[in-house]
């Protein structure tokens, strides 16, 4: 019986030591494997992965619960893991504000930015029709605030930051420029310290007018809810707010966008030209609408080469 116990307590020993061993071994294996991951990307540039920040820390204001679609967030797209400062643009994806095109209206516009030496920023804004105005504006000011407070941080310069806007989203641009403030040098908030004003702006077969008869119609109503005052609709029209203060614009559209018809870009830079606000506008003769880059068509395909020699003529870039 004692002899049975004697192999009992040494099988177990044995085993057990067998056990620490398997678990020495796997341990340092996990190690490893730390370890080797962390060498890869000590070998990569980190800004290569898109940053996501929260425009708030906690709910955002008018906030109506806390899904995904209540925060409101901006997506950091270096240049580089370390660049001299440089110029920022701030991308507002359309999408009626129903929904966002954040792929063709967003990413693929952030590393285009990225590729001529831009820090871009892909603005989630709240969205229609669960949320409706001032949300929206109130987002996008945030966005512009929080690129100009932490510019250091993100190595961009804060007197060039701009805003790029893509039908619905051209809208919410074209609204962030007319519609801004210097803002609160006693809130508590360092945010809110700094200016919402953009200081140029780039808006692509942008929505304008929610009174004429060319308006989108569901832009509107997403926007602004059911049976929207006529002051409301005014203020909210683009086109109607220009003055002296607005940034520079660079506006395109298409002569076949039925979708978003070109008058609202022709609104808006007349309006422009008359306030004396310096403009750049072109309508090609052939797109339909939310194409995006659309570098596949050798005629619409140049807006971007126009916009960077807009940036260039106006010192935003070299």
């Amino acid at each position: 019986m004692v002899r049975n116990v004697l192999v009992v307590g040494m099988c177990f020993v044995l085993a057990s030591a067998i056990a620490d061993g398997a678990y020495a071994q796997s341990g340092g294996a996990a190690k490893a494997t730390v370890a080797a991951a962390q060498k890869r990307r000590a070998l990569q540039d980190t800004s290569a992965e898109p940053r996501v920040m929260r425009l708030w820390e906690g709910a955002a204001p008018g906030a109506l619960g806390d899904a995904e679609e209540d925060r409101p967030t901006l997506t950091l797209y270096a240049v580089s893991e370390e660049h001299a400062p440089g110029p920022a643009v701030i991308v507002l994806p359309g999408g009626s504000y129903e929904w966002l095109a954040t792929n063709h209206e967003g990413r693929q516009i952030a590393n285009w930015l990225n590729a001529i030496g831009i820090t871009a920023f892909v603005l989630k804004y709240r969205l229609g029709p669960k949320y409706h105005h001032p949300v929206e504006l109130g987002d996008a000011q945030r966005a512009i605030r929080m690129v100009r407070a932490r510019a250091k941080e993100f190595a961009v310069f804060p007197d060039k930051i701009g805003v790029m806007g893509f039908s619905a989203g051209g809208h919410l641009a074209s609204t962030a420029e007319t519609h801004f403030d210097a803002g609160n040098a006693g809130a508590a908030d360092a945010i809110d310290r700094v200016s919402s004003r953009p200081d140029f702006a780039v808006l692509c077969y942008p929505v304008i007018s929610l009174v004429a008869d060319y308006t989108h119609t569901h832009s509107r109503d997403n926007l602004l809810g059911e049976n929207p005052s006529e002051e409301l609709e005014k203020e909210l029209s683009s086109e109607l707010q220009v003055t002296k203060e607005t940034p520079p614009t660079f506006l395109w559209s298409s002569t076949t966008d039925e979708v978003v018809p070109a008058e609202n870009s022709v609104a808006f830079y007349m309006a422009l030209r008359k306030a004396g606000v310096s403009a750049e506008l072109h309508i090609f003769a052939e797109a339909p609408h939310g194409v995006g880059l659309d570098l596949r068509d050798a005629s619409v395909g140049m807006w971007g080469e126009l916009v960077v020699e807009w940036l260039r003529g106006r010192g935003v870039l070299r």
